[in-house]
């Protein structure tokens, strides 16, 4: 383990073979010896089993909550860090620091500009989260029947949008659940959303029967374990968010590959042969439950599973001789990472979000299917090319600055629909600006967040381009993603989809389901294709989706090795 003494000065590198493999039992055994009494001055990034044994490892942060007195934790979950940290043998990196954390702490250079943004911003907050996402009540489930009412909540492994039992898994359902109090992740924070289920008895595994407190279910989670994976549960979704939080998984990468193990298993590509005996049907909360179980010992069926989509495809095709082209199809990973939970059929934007993500399909570059379905802000091609160039980049600011997206985006003022641009929520984004210049005193604008975004954006497809990766085939999508494989998903939404093609010029009529669907398939591949050309362009990319040197000298990151690599590329 890794410990940080900011008291002293100095940073330690200590056996950690004496500490349990769990993220709880480890927090609570470190702040033991290293807070000295201040738990609130310590914490520890940490994960857990389940990070030994697949590619779903995530980190847990800690973060000590005086009320309840206890260690909480939030998650960063996606692309496997968890499994990186445990594969390098490090337990834990611990961190003490004892004096309190005021505005002044940093030094920054303008305190007097510093309180009036965090004033005004904290107000705003206030006044206008209870009527808008109630945040500070219900959290991210607030999605859940939004999702559900615009057939944007993946179900059946995004075969479907909707259905009629989302309800057991709402913000109402929840909001009953979620125990009272202060619920923000540092003290500060007025959204306050990290919600959680307090003197939770799960049903099974080590902590059965026990009273646990659980951090959460997000939306995601409940999307991806719950709905995703045909289970309607709030109990069950709740006991395996608990478990993957302990057991060190990333709960969408989790959900994602059981809903299509799931799938392959009642198409008949996998038997119980290859499930150890698991009847893996959508909606069985007691197989996926154990398959979560079996992750964390690596043990059984979910050994494969824990391997991830990507090579679950290969194994089945190699091992049992299932379809490779079907689950190309419906196996909802890009880039070897597994799709977060919203359906993209009906949102040519939101598809390059996850397509043209340099990540992976995870919603934090790009998350505009609520902007594109539900509010309609990016109707034209040429809007879905800007704002798949603008969005990541604004949002790689907040990485890069250790902030929290949720107060630009998730409480919007008044009369932000009156403004030029209403998707950007430039108000919120000038409070950035203005932040960034208290704090640093270089006078910054939204230009400025961009291009500083811009350099380290464009570096990060370098890098994936140095490791053979980085190029227009990697940008693509299952086609699942784009629209329906079969023809129960074809059937189930029939009308909708007579409609396009009519609009396209056809006559659905007469003609069988599977040549409808190849029809609309052509032409929704094309449609991705020509986003691609649209936002490479805007990026300063090559067709084949390489930054030009053009733009690297534009960028000041035209060094020798990266022009080498990019004239090589071409």
């Amino acid at each position: 383990m890794i410990f940080i003494d900011g008291d002293q000065s100095c940073v330690t590198i200590e056996d950690a073979s004496h500490l349990p493999s769990e993220t709880e039992l480890i927090v609570d055994a470190l702040s033991d010896k290293y807070a000295d009494g201040n738990p609130r001055g310590f914490s520890a990034v940490s994960s857990g089993p389940g990070a030994e044994h697949t590619l779903f490892g995530c980190l847990n942060f800690s973060w000590y909550d005086p009320a309840r007195r206890i260690h909480r934790f939030k998650q960063a979950g996606r692309g496997g860090i968890g499994s990186v940290l445990r594969k390098k043998r490090v337990k834990a990196i611990a961190v003490k620091h004892s004096a309190p954390i005021t505005a002044e702490s940093n030094g920054p250079a303008d305190l007097q500009l510093l309180k009036e943004v965090g004033i005004a911003y904290n107000k705003e907050i206030r006044a206008l989260d209870p009527k808008q996402n109630e945040m500070a009540v219900v959290g991210t489930t607030h999605l859940v029947p939004i999702m559900n009412q615009f057939d944007l909540l993946p179900v059946n492994n995004f075969k479907f949008g909707s259905h009629p039992d989302a309800e057991k898994l709402s913000s109402d359902i929840y909001r009953k659940k979620f125990h009272e109090g202060f619920d923000g992740c540092w003290l500060g924070c007025t959204i306050a959303c990290s919600h959680g289920i307090k003197d939770f008895e799960p049903k099974t595994g080590p902590c059965k029967g026990q009273k646990v407190f659980v951090n959460g279910p997000e939306y995601e989670t409940i999307a991806g374990l719950g709905s995703n994976c045909g289970i309607f549960d709030a109990d069950y979704v709740t006991e395996a968010n608990y478990y993957c939080d302990l057991y060190g998984l990333d709960t969408i990468s989790v959900g994602t590959a059981i809903a299509f193990a799931m799938e392959c298993f009642e198409m008949g590509l996998i038997t119980n042969e290859a499930t150890a005996g698991l009847d893996l049907r959508f909606g069985n909360a007691e197989a996926a439950m154990t398959l979560i179980h079996q992750m964390a010992k690596g043990e059984g069926f979910g050994v494969v599973v824990g391997q991830g989509i990507h090579k679950m495809k290969r194994h089945f095709n190699q091992q049992y001789g299932a379809n490779l082209s079907v689950m190309e199809d419906i196996g909802m990973e890009a880039k070897g990472l597994e799709f977060s939970e919203y359906m993209t059929k009906e949102s040519l934007a939101q598809q390059g979000g996850y397509g043209l993500a340099l990540k992976g399909p995870q919603h934090d570059e790009a998350w505009l299917i609520f902007l594109d379905m539900v509010h309609n802000l990016m109707p034209s091609f040429e809007q879905k090319a800007e704002y798949l160039h603008w969005f990541p980049m604004f949002r790689t600011w907040f990485s890069l600055n250790g902030l929290c997206k949720l107060p630009w985006n998730d409480v919007v003022p008044e009369n932000n629909k009156e403004t030029k641009e209403p998707a950007k929520i430039i108000a919120h984004v000038s409070n950035y600006a203005k932040f960034f210049t208290a704090v640093t005193g270089e006078a910054t604008t939204e230009k400025d967040i961009i291009r500083a975004s811009e350099r380290v954006y464009n570096f990060q497809r370098i890098f994936n381009l140095r490791m053979g990766f980085g190029k227009r085939e990697h940008d693509t999508v299952p086609y699942r993603a784009a629209g329906p494989v079969t023809e129960e998903e074809y059937e189930s939404r029939q009308e909708r989809y007579d409609t396009q093609l009519r609009d396209l010029g056809f006559k659905p009529e007469g003609l069988s389901t599977e040549t409808r669907i190849q029809t609309l398939r052509k032409h929704r591949e094309t449609q991705y294709d020509r986003l691609k050309d649209a936002v490479y362009e805007r990026r300063g990319w090559s067709k084949t989706g390489v930054p030009t040197l053009q733009k690297m000298k534009e960028l000041g990151l035209d060094f020798g090795e990266v022009v080498d690599l990019i004239r090589e590329a071409s």
